[in-house]
């Protein structure tokens, strides 16, 4: 009887083992927010793929970029675009976002309320326009549509001059668990003082540094309060000397690991909700 009962309860918990072995090879694939920093030159263009899949571009670099990060887009097997922002209206930033939203369906589009009159800007409105598309406006406050992501634009707090068209630029926080990243688009110092006055979430592991380097942005102040792990400098070849020294120098001062377009491609962070991966493509 004895040796019958074993005969039984061996075979029951091999039974158990043989179904239970696939449930453990299937385990879920943790997810992740995964930021692409691409290589357009001197500009800026940003994806995003948020853990539940929402494809969110901020910037598509200058003219004639357009062709470059739609390319890029369609390899990263993008289909549509919840969330694009345009950060403000250089055409180093809206140049290529006429034929982002030209190829794609896109569902929201975010740009502050300022215009210029160049012929980026006025295609970015008539690419708008073609798709039957509002334009909601980015300033603090204003909270995107992305699942299990904090993800919330930190600036404009105020309304600036047209002259400061940089300071305008719609400012980015995202938190994932606990990941964050800042994308400040070409905010300058006064814009960087005013979030900073106005008490807004800007305490970020990674930086998206404002302006490609330029001196007149990524004050010690605002570095300060920030406290940045990585800093991304998006930059191309130039004529302006970015970027500059001594924002190079205050980055270096605050332990955060600089990394550049320029010298290493498009640029990709990983984030698990706990930890990052760096990526290069070159």
């Amino acid at each position: 009887m004895k040796s019958r009962v074993m005969k039984i309860v061996t075979s029951l918990a091999i039974g158990i083992g043989i179904s239970a072995a696939p449930a453990s090879s299937y385990a879920a694939t943790p997810k992740t927010m995964k930021v692409h920093y691409i290589d357009v030159g001197q500009g800026d263009s940003i994806y995003i793929k948020a853990p539940n899949g929402e494809d969110i571009v901020i910037d598509g670099g200058n003219k004639g970029k357009g062709n470059l990060v739609v390319s890029y887009l369609k390899k990263q097997k993008v289909d549509d675009i919840e969330v694009l922002i345009s950060t403000h209206p250089d055409a180093d930033h809206i140049g290529g976002l006429d034929e982002v939203i030209n190829a794609f369906k896109v569902e929201n589009v975010y740009a502050p309320k300022v215009s210029n009159n160049t012929q980026a800007y006025k295609d970015f409105l008539n690419a708008v326009k073609k798709k039957k598309l509002k334009i909601q406006t980015a300033q603090a406050g204003v909270k995107l549509p992305v699942k299990d992501v904090n993800a919330q634009i930190v600036g404009p707090t105020k309304t600036y001059t047209n002259s400061d068209l940089n300071d305008w630029s719609a400012v980015v926080h995202m938190t994932y668990k606990k990941n964050t990243f800042l994308f400040t688009g070409d905010a300058e110092t006064k814009a960087e003082a005013d979030m900073i006055k106005a008490k807004k979430t800007l305490r970020a592991d990674i930086l998206k540094v404002g302006h490609h380097g330029a001196k007149t942005s990524t004050s010690k102040n605002f570095l300060d309060v920030v406290k940045p792990k990585y800093a991304v400098i998006s930059v191309g070849k130039n004529s302006y000397g970015h970027p500059t020294s001594q924002v190079v120098n205050l980055l270096k001062n605050s332990k955060a690991s600089i990394l550049r377009t320029d010298q290493s491609g498009t640029i990709i962070i990983t984030g698990d909700g706990t930890s990052y991966s760096v990526k290069k493509s070159r």
